[in-house]
C-alpha cells in the first residue's frame, strides 16, 4: 500500500474541513502528528488572523500574504509556492513538502479565516514590488 504523502493528507482534511465547516480535535492531532511544528506555527498563524488575501479589480488576481516573524511572505497555493527561506532550502531540497506559510494559507482558506483587502489594479504593481523587497 503507498504511502500518502503530506500533501495529499493535507488536502484529505482540507476537503473534510470544508464539507464540515470545522476542524475536528482528532485532524488537528493528525496535522501536529504529521507536520509537527510546522503545523504549530501555521496554526498560530492562522488564529493570529495572519493571513492575507488581497484581490485586485478589475482583474480579479489574487495575491496570498502570510505575515511571518521577519516579513511578509508571498503564497502562490496553486504551485505550492512561499518565496520564504524553509521553501528554498528545504522544500526545494525535499526535506519537507511545504513549509508552515503554505500550511497556514491553505487552512485559512478552507476555514475562512484569513483577512481580505480589495485593492485596485494599479496598486498590483507597487504592493508586488513591496513584498518582493522584503525578499532580497
Amino acid at each position: 500500500m503507498p504511502k500518502i504523502s503530506e500533501p495529499e493528507i493535507l488536502e484529505q482534511i482540507r476537503k473534510k474541513v470544508a464539507k464540515k465547516k470545522e476542524v475536528e480535535a482528532a485532524d488537528l492531532k493528525k496535522l501536529s502528528n504529521i507536520f509537527g511544528q510546522r503545523f504549530t506555527r501555521a496554526w498560530k498563524a492562522v488564529e493570529g488572523k495572519r493571513v492575507k488575501r488581497y484581490l485586485f479589480k478589475p482583474s480579479y488576481r489574487v495575491v496570498w500574504i502570510v505575515v511571518g516573524k521577519r516579513r511578509d511572505y508571498l503564497i502562490m497555493p496553486a504551485a505550492d509556492f512561499c518565496d520564504c527561506d524553509d521553501f528554498y532550502f528545504r522544500v526545494m531540497d525535499n526535506q519537507i513538502h511545504m513549509c508552515y506559510h503554505l500550511i497556514a494559507q491553505k487552512l485559512a482558506e478552507t476555514l475562512g479565516e484569513y483577512d481580505r483587502y480589495e485593492e485596485d489594479d494599479e496598486l498590483y504593481d507597487a504592493l508586488m514590488d513591496e513584498w518582493k523587497k522584503a525578499i532580497v
